[in-house]
């Protein structure tokens, strides 16, 4: 299927900007990640952790999606998300060199900065790692400037978890303590080591896994309601919570 935006420059800061898809990866069954690059003549959106876009398939429809890339790389944009209507069906079946609308970014950011020195915890659910993922990007990005860094990573199935071969890279070259669970196991699952935990979600086992040996944690999540409230390991940091959209 082959897209393409309009030729002339948009005439107001809330017209879409033309993006080049520069590589279409399927995620999962239901989830894909778009790498997007500016078109001629058009400069990169810069963005904090947190924010996100609004992307138009030309001729379908308008959605916002959470950025999922490196900030410190604004040259690639990166959106992950899950097909759940017209649209997003539709922008999953995007290929190289296809175009989209970018307008944006929105929303406040994850305030990593002020976490500095402290310890620092990411509780995410399923598709809820993507929005997370910038966030994760600068704070290792300047690991030595904080103290223990981990994540707490839930899904439905194994076949539901996000970026599995970025999550062991960051365990092993960033220091980053990387905790994944699932609620349907399989038999490979439960006989796999590349995952330091399989536990159920809400078992009392996962925060203790974790451990925390004081109060100055700050929390980052982007989870189901169930998966915060019933963790007494969450419940006890201080949290950023999502940032504000708008």
């Amino acid at each position: 299927m082959t897209v393409t935006a309009p030729h002339a420059p948009p005439a107001a800061p809330m017209t879409p900007h033309p993006f080049v898809v520069q590589r279409a990866l399927r995620e999962t069954d239901d989830t894909f990640t778009l790498e997007l690059a500016a078109d001629r003549g058009f400069e990169p959106l810069a963005f904090r952790p947190g924010q996100f876009n609004m992307l138009y398939v030309f001729g379908v429809g308008e959605v916002p999606i959470s950025i999922s890339g490196d900030p410190a790389t604004p040259q690639t944009l990166v959106h992950t998300t899950r097909v759940v209507g017209a649209t997003t069906r539709a922008m999953g079946q995007l290929k190289r060199g296809d175009q989209l609308g970018v307008r944006g970014p929105f929303g406040t950011a994850w305030p990593v900065e002020e976490a500095e020195g402290q310890d620092v915890l990411f509780v995410a659910g399923g598709i809820g790692l993507a929005p997370l993922r910038p966030a994760l990007y600068r704070v290792l990005a300047r690991r030595e400037r904080y103290g223990r860094v981990v994540l707490l990573y839930g899904a439905r199935t194994p076949d539901d978890i996000l970026f599995r071969r970025e999550l062991r890279n960051w365990r092993a070259d960033f220091d980053l303590e990387v905790h994944v669970t699932v609620d349907r196991a399989t038999r490979e699952w439960l006989m796999s080591p590349t995952m330091s935990i399989r536990l159920p979600s809400r078992s009392p086992s996962f925060s203790r896994k974790v451990n925390p040996s004081s109060s100055a944690w700050v929390g980052c999540s982007c989870a189901p309601s169930p998966a915060l409230t019933t963790n007494p390991f969450t419940c006890r940091a201080r949290k950023w919570g999502a940032p504000e959209a708008g």
